[in-house]
């Protein structure tokens, strides 16, 4: 048993702590609510992710420290270098391994599969962010003062997946209800999507297997499939007519920006959207052994998780 500390109480940090805690580790789960899930082995603490000497004190004599914070997209500029640097420092200072959850922003286009020797080249600030709490962490490394690992997945879906995914609250009760989802890009486009206990299997993973550190990893993805074929698939297993999807205008979503912060940073992304956005994981499923949930299974479950979730809601 070694004792794990995740960062993060959202639809992934919650599922890391579940998953160590059935492993029989001892789990610490941080967020500024106090909020996760109630198991055997886990302890919840309410503090702030960017107080490091809170994170400290929390994180003294852990073996693993999970950076599974998710800042409100349009905060990242001011949000995540205050929490990067707490999150760093206090790996430092009590020994613990560095496991952050990474995105492909980091990458800007690129004409083929991503892979994790795709060229760093970002389009946007909030790309940057994110490059720099990475190169920042593997630099500590290098220098022998942490251990540091880097999990990078595509847009998630799957059960927890609701208002930051393309394939969450926009998407499934729609579909479900037989009316047609609206989606933000080109409907036919391939595109990666990764289903969020896969994410959770790669980050513990990451954190239980030495093989991980000093460099970055891809999440076991499935392969690609464009917004129309997942919502033909999504059908098919509910059981449902396919009500067909339809696109916004860019110039709707852009105005629809100028009200609603989460739209409005479409345009650092809708590179992802307009054309193929691929990403190839065979570097971890080789290494460790571990396949991404066939795509079947991994819709019938959200689409269970979705079904509960409506008729609670409706109750």
């Amino acid at each position: 048993m070694s004792q794990h500390v995740v960062v993060g109480a959202g639809q992934v940090g919650t599922e890391v702590a579940r998953r160590l805690a059935g492993l029989g580790h001892e789990v610490t789960v941080v967020s500024r609510s106090g909020s996760g899930p109630v198991l055997p082995n886990v302890r919840r603490v309410a503090a702030d992710a960017g107080d490091r000497s809170a994170l400290t004190s929390i994180a003294t004599g852990a073996d693993v420290i999970y950076n599974c914070v998710n800042p409100a997209y349009h905060r990242w500029m001011t949000d995540w270098p205050p929490i990067a640097a707490s999150l760093l420092a206090t790996a430092e200072a009590t020994g613990a391994g560095y496991v952050i959850l990474g995105n492909l922003y980091i990458y800007g286009m690129s004409n083929g599969p991503l892979t994790e020797a795709t060229p760093l080249r970002p389009t946007s600030e909030k790309a940057r962010v994110r490059i720099r709490m990475w190169e920042e962490a593997l630099a500590a490394h290098r220098a022998g003062r942490i251990r540091a690992t880097e999990v990078r997945g595509s847009d998630y879906f799957g059960p927890g997946a609701l208002d930051q995914s393309h394939l969450g609250e926009r998407f499934m009760p729609r579909l479900l209800a037989g009316k047609a989802p609206r989606h933000i890009g080109d409907v036919d486009q391939p595109h990666s999507w990764t289903y969020i206990p896969d994410v959770a299997t790669a980050l513990v993973t990451a954190g239980t297997d030495d093989r991980s550190w000093g460099r970055a990893w891809h999440i076991p993805t499935a392969g690609p499939q464009s917004y129309r074929r997942m919502a033909e698939l999504t059908a098919e297993v509910a059981g449902v007519a396919m009500p067909g999807v339809s696109a916004y205008p860019a110039w709707v979503v852009d105005a629809l920006g100028l009200v609603v912060p989460m739209l409005g940073e479409i345009k650092h992304v809708r590179y992802q959207f307009d054309r193929p956005f691929e990403m190839d994981s065979t570097g971890f499923q080789k290494t460790f052994g571990i396949a991404p949930t066939p795509l079947g299974e991994a819709l019938s479950d959200t689409v269970a998780w979705w079904r509960e979730r409506l008729a609670s809601v409706a109750a």
